[in-house]
């Protein structure tokens, strides 16, 4: 989820987007981003008061000896603390000390608390249609206390029988704080996808990456020879087939199972079959991304190319809004790590992106749009397509 500051007038935008961006970037979206990261940042207020983190960072501490005095599990609290220190400390609420060889943080006295409620109601006059980022941010923020104390997974409390309702409404073209994911996506895709060509799609969800590439595909006239579209959850694979119903025969539709983290072989792709792999807000949660790049290389014939669509640090330690969410999940926190290209879990940077797909057979790296380039103006542009070939 990106955001160009409101500041940012029309020229502005146009000298920093190209041409097929600038519609998705309009006023209207970014005041809602502008609302969205304000809800959050008040929501991590009430989180440090709700886990205890508040009182254990009244004296200068650092994140494992507060996790200890709040009595929360360390395992689980340690990246999603550091990330509340890191939010407030932007915001104000916390200082940031460092020395003796030790990073600590301290909680201003008192901490300014702000109503959350007063943000949604802002959003719901604005554009109601984003409601549903401001409902997961919401679920998370309840469950934060008992995913903390390790009473509850990540897991378990945000995919349970209410979870799931919520989530279907946020992975939707109907959400525009997620739907500009599957649009930037759709735009870089199409621009590398030869006519004619074979498409395979990873952790699919529950269609609507793959409605907006349709769709763009579709417009611009491109045949499609195949569109395997692939995902782990049961559930999301049956709701994408009802999604994805109206395509099946114009590009050969068909729907499967893949696990990210398998040798693609056990779901039957075929080595070289593919002139595009295409993977929405994926592979930041591969738990050996060297391993699962190398899959997806070999699944490509030569040159083909692989797109996806990521949430982008700007620079490496900013925390983003939305990790507010995916930082209660195990796979997001605790994947295996690479010094140089994944030093943490959960999203990389421009840089990081381009080392790891170099590293694993690919070239000819592009990053659309240009987030090295803009972020020393624009920090908190976070989306970008990777694009990316098989060498």
């Amino acid at each position: 989820m990106p955001v160009i500051s409101k500041r940012t007038g029309n020229d502005e935008r146009a000298a920093l987007l190209p041409p097929t961006l600038r519609p998705l970037f309009d006023d209207q979206f970014i005041a809602s981003w502008d609302l969205f990261e304000e809800y959050v940042a008040r929501l991590a207020c009430d989180i440090l008061h709700t886990t205890g983190l508040e009182e254990a960072f009244r004296e200068a501490s650092t994140i494992s000896d507060a996790i200890a005095r709040a009595c929360l599990d360390t395992a689980v609290t340690a990246i999603p603390a550091r990330w509340l220190a890191a939010t407030l400390t932007a915001r104000g609420s916390m200082t940031h000390v460092s020395g003796a060889g030790a990073e600590c943080y301290c909680a201003a006295t008192p901490i300014l608390k702000e109503d959350p409620a007063e943000i949604l109601e802002a959003q719901a006059r604005h554009d109601e249609r984003c409601l549903p980022a401001y409902a997961i941010a919401a679920l998370a923020a309840q469950q934060y206390p008992a995913v903390l104390r390790g009473a509850v997974t990540g897991e378990q409390a945000l995919f349970g029988p209410e979870g799931i309702s919520v989530w279907v409404k946020y992975f939707s073209n109907t959400n525009p704080l997620y739907a500009v994911s599957n649009q930037v996506g759709a735009i870089a895709a199409e621009t590398v996808f030869p006519d004619g060509g074979a498409i395979l799609e990873l952790g699919g969800g529950l269609g609507s990456a793959a409605q907006s590439l349709l769709e763009q595909l579709q417009r611009s006239g491109r045949a499609v020879s195949r569109y395997r579209f692939t995902e782990i959850s049961p559930l999301f694979l049956k709701r994408a087939e009802r999604v994805l119903a109206r395509w099946r025969v114009e590009f050969n539709l068909e729907l499967a199972h893949l696990d990210i983290d398998l040798p693609f072989a056990q779901a039957a792709v075929q080595p070289g079959a593919y002139a595009l792999v295409y993977a929405v807000n994926v592979l930041h949660v591969a738990h050996d991304l060297a391993a699962t790049l190398r899959e997806i290389r070999n699944s490509l014939q030569p040159g083909g190319a692989l797109v996806i669509s990521e949430c982008v640090r700007a620079f490496a330690g900013r925390p983003l809004p939305v990790e507010l969410v995916f930082n209660l999940l195990k796979s997001f926190r605790e994947p295996q790590l690479e010094p140089v290209w994944r030093p943490n879990g959960g999203f990389l940077t421009p840089e990081q992106w381009t080392l790891a797909l170099q590293a694993n057979g690919f070239g000819n790296v592009e990053i659309f749009p240009d987030i090295a380039a803009i972020r020393e103006d624009y920090p908190s542009f976070a989306v970008a397509a990777i694009t990316a070939r098989r060498v």
